[in-house]
């Protein structure tokens, strides 16, 4: 029974594992981000020329691979174009949201990143994108008559689903390997600047939240330490053989009876610890001479008498 519970829950790991592989596949990642058809005096390839060209974007926060996948164009019905991205090239490698920018130019041999279709300014032009097993991964038709020279058809923003016409206004303008949409400034600073010039708000702000984080850090230690001390008491309890109506007990002794054996005890460490001092040390006194100590005078002199008789 346990065994088949357990195969029961591979399974089902299993299953997950491959709805997660599908979630992360191409078709998630990579999208026909920016076209732009008659090129005339716009970006220019790597030999200088002016040339269409097509944008893929990355909008996963991985690095993708396009060798391999298939960038096909359409014009007119039963008439599509098929380029196939070489292998072996690492710069087929497109960064998390970063672009990679392909020439439609008719010219494969020119490198990777030149296709070997065109765009046609007086068609519709159907682009598809294409993963190694024939898979669509992104699409878009550009209408035909909806751009002028070196105007191009992309999303408001990378990935987006809104597309526009760019370069027929300054604010709206071409953006070949770069973001579509380009923040001059930051509307939240900007706000904040309006409404706090000095920065007395951030300071107070900041402030409060260091002081909050000391304060929490201090009752966090506070109960982290209580709780240890408390835990280790009771593990000593448990060791000691003592339940918890027999510390209740000794923690309802009298304090007269702790002051005694605490003074008892000062007394036999000091008596065992007495340590007396080893150096000795000699002063010398100095005492001035002064008759009235002097000890002749406290002896008893012969009378004159007894002085002459004993000399005769």
């Amino acid at each position: 029974m346990n065994r088949y519970k357990i195969r029961i829950f591979l399974s089902f790991l299993a299953l997950i594992g491959l709805c997660s592989c599908q979630e992360q596949s191409l078709g998630s990642k990579l999208l026909i981000n920016e076209v732009l058809i008659d090129n005339q005096s716009n970006f220019q390839d790597d030999y200088g020329v002016h040339s269409a060209w097509i944008e893929i974007f990355n909008k996963s926060y991985g690095s993708v691979n396009l060798a391999g996948c298939l960038l096909k164009v359409s014009n007119q019905p039963n008439d599509t174009a098929t380029y196939f991205i070489p292998k072996g090239d690492v710069l087929t490698i497109v960064k998390p949201r970063q672009h990679a920018l392909f020439w439609a130019d008719g010219e494969p041999n020119r490198g990777t990143f030149h296709t070997n279709f065109k765009l046609k300014v007086e068609t519709d032009n159907w682009i598809g994108l294409f993963d190694s097993g024939n898979k669509l991964l992104d699409e878009i038709i550009v209408p035909a008559g909806i751009l002028t020279a070196n105007e191009s058809y992309a999303r408001v923003n990378d990935a987006s689903n809104e597309w526009e016409v760019k370069g027929s206004s300054p604010d709206k303008y071409v953006t070949p390997s770069t973001n579509n949409k380009t923040l001059d400034g930051n509307a939240k600073m900007e706000k904040f600047k309006e409404h706090d010039a000095v920065g007395i708000g951030m300071s107070i702000s900041a402030m409060g939240v260091v002081f909050v984080g000391l304060i929490l850090l201090y009752v966090a230690f506070r109960v982290i330490g209580k709780v240890s001390v408390h835990l280790s008491k009771r593990n000593a309890m448990k060791a000691k053989g003592i339940d918890k109506h027999e510390a209740k007990e000794l923690t309802q002794t009298p304090g007269e009876i702790y002051a005694a054996i605490s003074m008892a005890l000062h007394e036999a460490q000091s008596e065992i610890h007495d340590v007396e001092e080893t150096v000795l040390t000699i002063t010398r006194v100095k005492r001035s001479y002064s008759p009235w100590n002097s000890k002749i005078y406290t002896l008893r002199e012969t009378p004159e008498y007894l002085k002459h008789s004993t000399k005769r």
